[in-house]
């Protein structure tokens, strides 16, 4: 059975993806290989992206702070080739074909074994890393979250723009990663040996070669300790990362307590899928399914709930701030704005609002 280094507080952690553009065209360029001197900066799968990885912080504005600062260590660098820092879930002008493929050998395994859909990754997400107590309460957690995967997403969405067209989505980037055969949504296991016995069965049949290949929107993370939620886009600025990751950080830990007085809620997978699509196609203005009885629901009246329910728990873990930012991003997602400004001028102005 996989080991699980139980993390006995409900600690923080967050990986921040984000690329480097030439601001005369837009276009996607190489990361100054300086950057990956700063600790806690690493490549990603193309050589136009750098992930940001914070340490172990106890709640978001410590997280945040410390991505602020690796931040501005990689700025000068970036700065002096010409280039700007830059988010969002996907690139509305750039081709795949165009990039150019990280060295790390593990993504060479990935379009080896993928081809065609795996060579059009040219996505960033952000990963909440959440620390839990035992094992036996990271699948009844996981299974709850993706009960409410709409609210977890439409907040972040910041990816309506694809090879130079609007698709009509929110999150492009949902869409393109769930091509992956070992990316998606998780099934919904029961215990920790159920899926213990599921990554004996992935390696021995050669699904992969190491479990942290599996690219589940969320997933365990043995070696951590912790649950990593990997359904956002992308935040293009620093308020919205402030409260995706204050959003994230708080449900988990409500979920975990609750877990005390009970089994938590959960949906039927058909539903989960759907709502999935739903906040993917409509972002913040997504119908979705609340409930087993199919009740539906206002995503944007979700979250605000959500803000509301949490807050008390905000407040213990001096998040408050954060946690209410979710109020200010949706008025108007990341993706509202993108998609205005390209009808009102061009995608380049787009790409201008998601600057670092």
């Amino acid at each position: 059975m996989e080991f699980f280094k139980r993390s006995p507080q409900p600690t923080l952690g967050v990986e921040w993806e984000i690329a480097c553009v030439n601001p005369s065209t837009g276009a996607l360029v190489r990361t100054p290989k300086e950057c990956f001197d700063v600790d806690g900066v690493v490549p990603e799968f193309f050589t136009n992206t750098l992930e940001l990885v914070s340490g172990v912080h106890t709640s978001s504005p410590g997280a945040v702070s410390d991505l602020r600062g690796k931040l501005e260590a990689v700025r000068p660098i970036v700065d002096k080739q010409g280039a700007k820092l830059w988010a969002s879930g996907t690139h509305p002008l750039a081709h795949w074909q165009d990039q150019e493929l990280s060295s790390k050998s593990h993504y060479s395994e990935i379009i080896e074994r993928t081809q065609f859909w795996g060579m059009q990754m040219l996505i960033w997400g952000l990963h909440v890393h959440v620390g839990i107590r035992h094992e036996d309460r990271v699948w009844p957690i996981i299974n709850a979250l993706m009960a409410h995967y709409p609210q977890l997403l439409a907040v972040a969405c910041s990816s309506p723009g694809w090879d130079g067209m609007d698709t009509g989505y929110a999150s492009t980037r949902t869409m393109l990663y769930q091509q992956l055969p070992t990316a998606g949504m998780p099934y919904q296991f029961h215990s920790w040996e159920e899926w213990s016995n599921f990554q004996i069965d992935q390696q021995r049949s050669g699904v992969v070669s190491h479990i942290g290949y599996m690219h589940f929107d969320i997933r365990p993370s043995g070696k951590f300790g912790t649950i990593e939620v990997r359904i956002a886009d992308s935040p293009t600025n620093l308020a919205e990362l402030r409260a995706v990751v204050a959003l994230t950080h708080m449900m988990v830990v409500y979920f975990d307590r609750l877990l005390d007085d009970g089994p938590l809620p959960t949906l039927q997978p058909w539903h989960v899928s759907e709502n999935k699509w739903r906040a993917a196609r409509y972002g913040l203005d997504a119908e979705i399914i609340t409930d087993r009885d199919t009740h539906e629901a206002w995503v944007r009246d979700e979250l605000a709930a959500w803000v509301e329910r949490l807050t008390p728990l905000a407040r213990e873990f001096c998040c408050e701030d954060d946690l209410r930012q979710v109020l200010v991003v949706i008025e108007k997602g990341a993706y509202e704005r993108q998609r205005e400004l390209h009808e009102a001028g061009s995608w380049i102005d787009a790409i201008e609002s998601a600057y670092l």
